[in-house]
């Protein structure tokens, strides 16, 4: 399988909630830069690449001269994180890089804030976010989490794995995309929404420098919400191993096999996965409609063909699947995603 391949759809949730604070002017101009079809906004069930996303972020930040989506009443202009990511690179460790992180985004937000804990073996990140609309609360606190989770990876040159992340609102029916996001240990309606992690990871060097971060911001944000993702999730680690049956066999692997490759028992892994919001069934079709948006969007391949190689033998059950995974069927997709991408 290509590379290409191994990069994430991202859910239309986070693209309407992208979109939210543009007018229909600003909305069209920066989904055409993207390349993401309009129409999907009104398919929340459809996914589009990771990369059009990422585009559709830096787009956003250029409509509104703000990074953060328009989503607090002080506008994060555009470059301000890139002023952050050099306020830190000097620092010696993650402790103080990541209180100096916080800070950062502390001058340039006023109703969302974060600050450092220590509790007992634990380091959490406490927000406290004071945003008045539901739904713009609720992006402020993904958007925030996911841009100090990826700084602080990047910083130290490895994943630095979260142990818990709760929010104060409702489970979202797109939850299943947070154990990729943050972790499995979840909780919602909590408190407070927080980020934990081991204490002992605060005293990791900083490894980056100058070079480095030029070439990590060319590459955000992608570079900071996908490279960084958590892949040690049970789903993530069916992922993995059901990427070897894209374009192989004529039938995808027995769930009880999967479980014994995995050293685990079937029971344990269906509790694991329900844990995790998800199912072998979801986490097959979730990778098989990633795939068959990489073809549509990235080869020349037939829509039957693309049906055969993740699977399906007949053509008509995978019109069927995609149009169910993405609200419209693979051919519309595909010609919409160029028509999108002509006027780029």
């Amino acid at each position: 399988m290509t590379d290409s391949i191994e990069k994430h759809t991202v859910s239309m949730y986070f693209v309407a909630a992208a979109v939210a604070r543009l007018g229909p002017a600003e909305t069209a101009r920066a989904l055409a830069v993207s390349g993401i079809p309009p129409h999907l906004l009104e398919q929340p069930n459809a996914r589009v690449p990771a990369i059009a996303y990422s585009d559709l972020w830096l787009a956003v930040a250029r409509e509104l001269d703000d990074e953060f989506f328009g989503l607090d009443r002080r506008s994060m202009k555009v470059g301000s994180f890139a002023l952050i990511c050099q306020a830190v690179i000097s620092c010696a460790d993650l402790d103080r890089a990541l209180k100096r992180m916080l800070r950062g985004f502390g001058l340039f937000l006023d109703q969302v804030r974060a600050e450092l804990h220590l509790e007992g073996n634990d380091a959490v990140v406490r927000v406290t976010n004071q945003i008045d609309d539901e739904a713009g609360r609720r992006f402020a606190d993904e958007t925030l989490l996911v841009l100090l989770h990826g700084l602080m990876c990047w910083l130290v040159g490895r994943r630095v794995a979260l142990t818990h992340v709760s929010f104060t609102h409702a489970r979202p029916p797109y939850a299943r995309e947070y154990s990729l996001m943050y972790c499995d240990d979840l909780a919602f309606e909590a408190p407070q929404t927080t980020m934990r992690f081991e204490a002992g990871a605060l005293s990791a060097p900083v490894v980056q420098n100058g070079a480095t971060l030029r070439q990590f911001l060319r590459t955000a944000p992608q570079s900071v919400f996908l490279k960084y993702r958590n892949e040690e999730s049970w789903g993530a680690q069916l992922r993995r191993r059901l990427r070897d049956s894209v374009g192989e066999a004529e039938s995808w692997p027995v769930f009880e096999n999967l479980a014994s490759e995995l050293g685990t028992t079937a029971t344990t892994l269906r509790r694991r996965l329900e844990r995790e919001g998800t199912s072998y069934q979801a986490v097959k079709d979730h990778l098989r409609s990633d795939v068959a948006i990489d073809y549509l969007c990235n080869s020349s391949l037939s829509v039957d063909e693309i049906a055969a190689r993740i699977g399906f033998r007949d053509a008509s059950a995978f019109h069927r699947a995609f149009k169910r995974w993405n609200g419209v069927q693979p051919g519309e997709y595909r010609r919409r995603r160029s028509g999108a991408e002509l006027t780029r």
